[in-house]
C-alpha cells in the first residue's frame, strides 16, 4: 500500500493553533475563537488517524511477515491469519479517512442552492422533459429534507416548464448537487408524436451555489427594478396585484425574473439571492477560466455546453457520461433516486483530487 503524504504542513498549522488558543485573549472575539476551535478540532483528528494508520500499518506488515515465515510457530501463524482481514480493513478504512480530510473542502459544499432548469432542443418535448426532471429534484429533496422554494417559472402550452428555478435550502445541499450542472438528454416516443418514432431532447441544468451579502455586494445604483401583475397561471389572487418583481443588474446585463411569491417584498428577496447567485457564478468562472482549460477530468467542468447524462425511456436506462457509469432504474430516478449517480460522481471527483494530491491510489 502507498505511503500517505506528510503529515508535517498539517502538524505545523495544528501546533500555531495550539499556541493561539493558549492565548489569554484568546475568546475574547467568539466567533474567530469558534473558527480557530473548529479547525483545531478537524485537525487535532487527522494527525491522530494519520499516526494510527503508521503503527496499524507497521502491526499488518509485521503480520504479513509472519504468515511468510516457514519457521513461525503453527498458533502464531493461525492468529495471524485470524487477525489479518480486520487489520486490513481497519488500514484501509484510516487511510481513507485521512486522505479525505487532507482535501481542502469547498467553501460552498454546505450552502444553500439555486437551481436552474432551462428546455433546450427538442421544442414542446424538452419542456415536457424539464418539468419531470424538476419534480424529480423536488422528490430527491423531500428525501433529504430540503425546502425547495420556486422562484420563477414560464410554462409551455402543455404544462411544461420553458425554464423554472428554484432556492433549495438545507444540509450540504450544493455538496450532493453541484454536479447536476450540465445537459441532461432525454430519449423518448414523445406524446406528441403519432409515428412511434423516439426523439432526443434536451434539458440544461444550472446549479448555483447561493451567494452571501459579503460574497457579492451589490449597488442599488446598478440595479433597475421594476415591479408588476404576475402572468400566467396561479393560484388566487396572483394576478391582481403588483407582485411580481424583476430586476435587471447593469454592469452585467443579467435579468431575472420572480413571481411565485405573493408578496412584493418576498419575490424582491427571491430576486436578489438568484441575482447574488449568477453573479458570483461568474465571478468563479471568470477565475477559474484558464484552469478549466487544462482540466478535462472524469467530472468536467459542469459546463453547460457538456452532455453530462442520457435519459433512454425506451430501455429504462440512465447513463451518466462523465463516469461511465449506467443504471437500469430509470423509473426509481424519475422518482428521486439520485444517490447512486450522485455517489459515483463524489467519488470519481475524491479521485481526482487524490491525484492532484500527488497520491496513488
Amino acid at each position: 500500500m502507498e505511503n500517505l503524504p506528510a503529515i508535517a504542513p498539517f502538524q505545523r498549522r495544528l501546533d500555531e493553533l495550539n499556541a493561539r488558543m493558549a492565548e489569554p485573549s484568546f475568546y475574547t472575539a467568539a466567533r474567530a475563537a469558534a473558527e480557530v476551535t473548529r479547525e483545531q478540532q478537524k485537525l487535532a483528528a487527522l494527525v491522530g488517524d494519520w499516526r494510527a494508520h503508521e503503527k496499524l500499518s507497521h502491526d499488518l506488515a509485521e503480520l504479513h511477515a509472519l504468515l511468510r515465515d516457514p519457521a513461525a510457530d503453527a498458533g502464531l501463524r493461525e492468529l495471524a491469519t485470524a487477525e489479518l482481514p480486520a487489520a486490513t480493513a481497519r488500514v484501509t478504512a484510516l487511510r481513507e479517512a485521512v486522505l479525505r480530510a487532507m482535501i481542502p473542502p469547498d467553501p460552498a459544499d454546505s450552502r444553500n442552492t439555486v437551481l436552474e432548469i432551462r428546455a433546450g432542443t427538442g421544442g414542446e418535448e424538452a419542456t415536457l422533459f424539464a418539468a419531470e426532471l424538476a419534480r424529480a429534484y423536488q422528490r430527491y429533496a423531500d428525501t433529504r429534507g430540503w425546502r425547495v422554494e420556486p422562484t420563477g417559472s414560464s410554462v409551455s402550452e402543455r404544462g411544461g416548464y420553458k425554464e423554472a428555478g428554484f432556492l433549495v435550502s438545507g444540509a450540504d445541499v450544493y455538496r450532493q448537487l453541484k454536479f447536476e450542472s450540465g445537459v441532461h438528454r432525454v430519449q423518448r416516443v414523445p406524446v406528441t408524436e403519432g409515428g412511434g418514432r423516439i426523439h432526443t431532447s434536451t434539458v440544461t441544468v444550472a446549479v448555483l451555489p447561493e451567494a452571501d451579502e459579503v460574497d457579492v455586494k451589490l449597488d442599488p445604483q446598478d440595479l433597475e427594478i421594476s415591479v408588476m401583475r404576475a402572468s400566467g397561471p396561479g393560484g388566487q389572487g396572483v394576478n391582481t396585484t403588483d407582485s411580481a418583481v424583476r430586476i435587471v443588474h447593469r454592469p452585467s446585463g443579467l435579468t431575472v425574473y420572480c413571481a411565485d411569491g405573493r408578496s412584493q417584498q418576498k419575490n424582491k428577496a427571491s430576486a436578489l439571492a438568484v441575482l447574488r447567485a449568477r453573479l458570483l457564478k461568474q465571478q468563479e468562472d471568470a477565475a477559474l477560466a484558464s484552469y478549466a482549460a487544462r482540466r478535462r477530468g472524469q467530472i468536467g467542468t459542469g459546463d453547460r455546453s457538456e452532455r453530462i447524462r442520457t435519459y433512454n425511456f425506451p430501455q429504462s436506462r440512465v447513463t451518466d457520461h462523465r463516469v461511465g457509469l449506467t443504471l437500469h432504474s430509470l423509473p426509481q430516478v424519475m422518482e428521486g433516486a439520485f444517490d447512486p449517480l450522485i455517489a459515483a460522481l463524489q467519488r470519481a471527483d475524491f479521485e481526482e483530487k487524490l491525484a492532484a494530491l500527488g497520491t496513488a491510489r
